[in-house]
């Protein structure tokens, strides 16, 4: 699930520190980290279970800046509805449309989640018999969810961006009686906290936080060096620090 990296409408949660240019810079490196993930996977997942991959993007009219910044081999899905769980459904159906017998929706907000879990997913999903999968994270959303039929009912009255996303999904998912197989916690960076443990995890340092996929992280080039070059050149670290002090002397 794909925005378009235009300053002051991507990651704007993480500004600050960011700055708005830098906000997008990272979109664009999430993107660009997450496509190579997939076809990492893609290339190491088993002929059974094979992988392709797509963005499902937007705003319209943001086409011609995925096909520059993407492998060729990215497929894209326009997917630019009002509501979030109407943008999943349909990116959902466009993928079942396109002949593929599974289709999972994963975000452009971890970087770094592990090339096993997608593995993981396609082997899941490869077997016989209706089912989920749900990738939580330690937020409460998911970063991954697969199906093997357009559920539409998996994406009703969810209550996005909160706490209750997993949950939810999970609950809808025993309504209708679907198996769910769940992956490990992962994390999103989609708040100075994800943001703090990124930097952390990219610069080999300890975080205080959930307890995370004993997998190797994806080690996600192009976010490493834009967060070098913030380190390095732009004061990034103390930046993070002041706006957590801010938010911790609010509370």
């Amino acid at each position: 699930m794909a925005k378009a990296s235009v300053p002051g409408r991507a990651k704007t949660r993480l500004v600050p520190p960011l700055t708005f240019g830098e906000a997008a810079n990272l979109n664009t490196a999430f993107l660009r980290d997450v496509a190579d993930n997939v076809l990492l996977a893609a290339r190491h997942a088993a002929p059974h279970a094979g992988i392709a991959g797509y963005a499902a993007y937007g705003p319209p009219g943001a086409e011609a800046f995925f096909q520059r910044i993407l492998p060729r081999s990215i497929g894209l899905i326009g997917a630019w509805l009002p509501n979030f769980g109407d943008c999943l459904f349909q990116t959902i159906s466009e993928i079942f449309a396109r002949g593929h017998g599974s289709a999972v929706v994963l975000n452009a907000d971890s970087p770094t989640l592990p090339t096993a879990l997608l593995i993981e997913t396609a082997q899941v999903l490869a077997r016989p018999g209706d089912r989920a999968v749900l990738g939580p994270s330690s937020d409460g959303g998911y970063y991954l969810l697969g199906l093997k039929a357009p559920h539409r009912h998996m994406f009703d009255n969810i209550d996005w961006s909160t706490e209750r996303v997993a949950d939810q999904t999970r609950a809808r998912a025993g309504e209708i009686g679907l198996d769910v197989h769940n992956l490990p916690l992962w994390y999103d960076v989609d708040d100075v906290d994800g943001l703090r443990r990124l930097h952390a995890e990219l610069s080999g340092e300890d975080f205080a936080g959930p307890r995370l996929a004993a997998h190797s992280p994806h080690y996600a080039d192009q976010t490493a060096k834009l967060m070098a070059e913030l380190s390095r050149d732009h004061d990034f670290g103390n930046r993070i620090e002041e706006v957590l002090q801010v938010a911790g002397a609010r509370a």
